[in-house]
C-alpha cells in the first residue's frame, strides 16, 4: 500500500512538473526559434545586461551538451570568433561550435581545448554545469558547488585580465564562501537572475571579471 501512495505522488509530482514545462513561455519560444533547451535566453538576457560576448571574441563553454549556450554564444561570437565547447557527454555539431568531448579536468582534454584557443586569448568562460539533482539539497549543492570550483579554477587559468566568467551557482550552502574567495581573486563579481530562470528555482549566475 505504501508503495502504491509513493508512486502516486511521484507520477502527480511528474504530471505538475511535465504541464509547467509545456506550459513554459521559454519552452515555447526556444522551440519557435530552434534553440535546443531554454537556457538560451538566460545567456542572451545576461549578454543583453553585460555585452560581455561580442564579435571575434573566443569563448569557452564548459558542461555545453546540449548545446544551448553554444548556440547563442556562437552567433555572438560569429565567424571571426572562436567558440569551443566541452562536455563529457556527447552533443550534436553546431555551426562555429568546435566541440571536445571529454573532462576538462584532464590534461589531454584541457591541451586540446587550448589547442582550439591558439595564439588567442579566452576572453569568456561559460559555465552552465549542473549536477543530476536528486531533490536532496544536501546531496546536490556540494556536488554542485564542486562544479562551481572546477570552473572557477578553469577561468582562473585560462583568462586574461578583464577576462569574464559567466557561472551557474545554485544559492545555498559554500555559495557564500565561494563567493567570498572569488572576490579575492577576481577585480569585480556581480550576480544576475534571468527572466527565464524559473521564480522557485535556486539558480542564479555570476559574472565574475578578472
Amino acid at each position: 500500500m505504501a508503495t502504491r501512495i509513493k508512486n502516486k505522488n511521484l507520477s502527480k509530482s511528474s504530471s505538475a512538473w511535465m504541464k509547467e514545462h509545456i506550459d513554459d513561455h521559454y519552452v515555447k519560444q526556444a522551440q519557435k526559434d530552434g534553440y535546443r533547451a531554454r537556457a538560451a535566453y538566460k545567456l542572451l538576457e545576461i549578454n543583453d545586461k553585460t555585452k560581455l560576448i561580442s564579435k571575434g571574441m573566443t569563448v569557452v563553454d564548459l558542461g555545453s551538451a546540449p548545446g544551448s549556450w553554444s548556440q547563442v554564444a556562437g552567433k555572438m561570437v560569429g565567424d571571426s570568433g572562436i567558440l569551443i565547447a566541452s562536455d563529457i557527454l556527447p552533443m550534436d555539431n553546431l555551426e562555429n561550435v568546435t566541440f571536445i568531448q571529454g573532462d576538462f579536468r584532464e590534461a589531454e582534454i584541457f591541451d586540446s581545448i587550448m589547442a582550439e584557443v591558439g595564439d588567442q586569448q579566452v576572453d569568456v568562460v561559460l559555465s552552465d554545469m549542473a549536477p543530476n539533482t536528486s531533490g536532496n539539497s544536501v546531496v546536490d549543492q556540494p556536488r554542485m558547488m564542486d562544479l562551481c570550483e572546477l570552473a572557477v579554477d578553469f577561468a582562473l587559468a585560462t583568462l586574461p585580465e578583464g577576462g569574464a566568467l559567466i557561472m551557474k551557482v545554485f544559492e545555498g550552502a559554500g555559495a557564500q564562501e565561494l563567493r567570498k574567495q572569488m572576490q579575492s581573486q577576481f577585480s569585480k563579481v556581480r550576480s544576475i537572475k534571468p527572466d527565464a530562470s524559473r521564480a522557485r528555482s535556486k539558480e542564479i549566475f555570476w559574472i565574475a571579471i578578472k
